[in-house]
């Protein structure tokens, strides 16, 4: 033990994703030396099924090479059997499903003689695709599991006094942050265990970065409410921080209980420039929309069923996803019982996205259930059926769309054209839209948001820009 506890980074956090650069995140990061772990990126999915929670912790590691661990607040003592090692994919699938995406019409000839168009209905059509010997307590830290699973070696912790298992951490080489043990006071009062991971870092590679990416982690147990501690995050934060939440239900979309629920401005018709540079566009209209909260906000982004997607950047989510997030699979009722290739019961996937420093989140995220919502969505002729979030009677179908519009510039060669026919390219070939991935590392300041948006966004502040006059 007192080799794998002097070699050792300690990050305290609750389903976090390691991307990038910074300071902390929903933990804080610490190491035997003064060296830093660096991050800026937050990515965790979340399913809950009753009262069972799966945390899915996507990981990346910048730093010395050496071991190093995460300590993950749980609220009980995990098994060997509740923690899985998933597909280093499995964020890749679930980020590029729900990110933001830039979709392209075309304006048909307006001499063309009409097409017969399909119902709205089409619109939304399916894309199918063991136990050892406890040492005896220290300061009031005892070991309460320990092994081993994947590139990880398990330990589960419980403490008495917050004062004791700081003094316990420090005795064991970590350099804590000042004012750790206050921090975690709220968690050892609360009687919650500490899920402690560490990584063998010659199971695993480098890029040319120098980024080790980790086989995202997954814990799953009993718990009555969701909470992320990203308190613990803003004892050595410095820099701004992007969390991102995947939140899977068998039948309700999430929201944050204890802080501002915001929805991005979608379906805005923008410039084909944008196409050059969609994730810093995305990026700027993200922080206009958290601005006037001053960051202290919750902006949900995706809500949608998991059956379908329109449009479709990749697959929609299958069982075998579910199944690999956490859920119980086949037979039972999070799939109502029915189970058969894809025909399974939809469930509800929600994207809920964060930008904040110490001065803006100062509490735990808690998340709660909340009604169904549309947004974003489009008529079967391209044009933009829904211009914000709605209530819904049943389904959740919000997503965070922009279209770029490209006017018909050909010949007019009729006396009475038809304008405002939209479809696809006039070469016939089909493009997947554009999704905003990255971020968190995608340049900011670079494109003003006045300049490429046609659409008017009151809430923002924006006129928009009327659209070419067809001669």
């Amino acid at each position: 033990m007192g080799d794998f506890m002097k070699r050792v980074v300690l990050g305290l956090m609750l389903l976090a994703g390691v991307t990038g650069r910074s300071d902390a995140f929903c933990g804080f990061f610490v190491a035997g030396s003064n060296e830093k772990l660096t991050n800026n990126a937050s990515q965790v999915a979340i399913l809950r099924e009753g009262n069972r929670t799966s945390l899915t912790m996507s990981n990346a590691y910048k730093g010395p090479p050496e071991n190093f661990a995460m300590v993950v607040p749980v609220p009980v003592v995990v098994k060997k059997e509740d923690v899985k090692t998933l597909p280093a994919d499995v964020f890749a699938h679930i980020d590029a499903l729900s990110a933001p995406r830039l979709v392209e019409y075309w304006e048909q000839d307006p001499c063309a003689p009409p097409m017969p168009v399909a119902p709205p209905s089409v619109m939304y059509e399916r894309m199918d695709r063991g136990a050892v010997e406890k040492p005896a307590p220290a300061h009031g830290v005892k070991i309460e599991a320990h092994f081993a699973v994947g590139e990880y070696e398990i330990l589960v912790l419980s403490a008495q006094e917050s004062d004791g298992l700081e003094t316990w951490l420090r005795e064991h080489h970590y350099t804590i942050p000042q004012g750790a043990a206050a921090a975690l006071a709220p968690y050892v009062r609360s009687q919650m265990k500490f899920f402690v991971a560490k990584v063998d870092i010659k199971k695993v590679q480098r890029d040319a970065q120098g980024v080790v990416q980790l086989s995202p982690l997954r814990v799953s147990y009993e718990s009555n409410e969701i909470r992320l501690p990203i308190r613990l995050g803003l004892l050595n934060a410095a820099a701004k921080q992007d969390l991102i939440v995947y939140m899977l239900s068998p039948d309700s979309r999430f929201e944050a209980a204890n802080y501002p629920n915001l929805f991005v401005p979608t379906n805005l018709d923008v410039l084909g420039q944008v196409k050059k540079s969609f994730a810093s566009f995305y990026a700027e209209l993200f922080d206009a929309t958290i601005a006037p909260r001053q960051g202290k906000a919750v902006v949900t982004e995706y809500a949608w069923q998991t059956t379908s997607c329109d449009p479709c950047p990749t697959a929609p989510l299958t069982p075998g996803d579910l199944v690999t997030l956490g859920a119980a699979g086949q037979g039972t009722t999070g799939y109502h019982g029915q189970w058969n290739g894809n025909d399974y019961a939809p469930w509800v996937l929600t994207r809920l996205h964060a930008r904040y420093d110490r001065s803006a989140l100062s509490d735990d995220l808690v998340f709660r259930t909340a009604p169904p919502i549309v947004g974003g969505r489009a008529q079967y002729d391209g044009e933009a059926a829904d211009a914000g979030a709605k209530p819904s009677s049943d389904v959740n179908n919000f997503q965070a769309r922009y279209i770029v519009h490209n006017y018909w510039k050909g010949p007019v060669a009729c006396k009475s054209p038809t304008w405002g026919t939209w479809g696809g390219p006039p070469g016939g070939e089909v493009s997947a839209p554009i999704a905003a991935r990255g971020l968190a590392e995608a340049p900011r300041g670079k494109m003003a948001l006045r300049s490429v948006i046609r659409s008017p966004v009151p809430s923002l502040g924006l006129p928009g820009q009327a659209p070419p006059h067809h001669k």
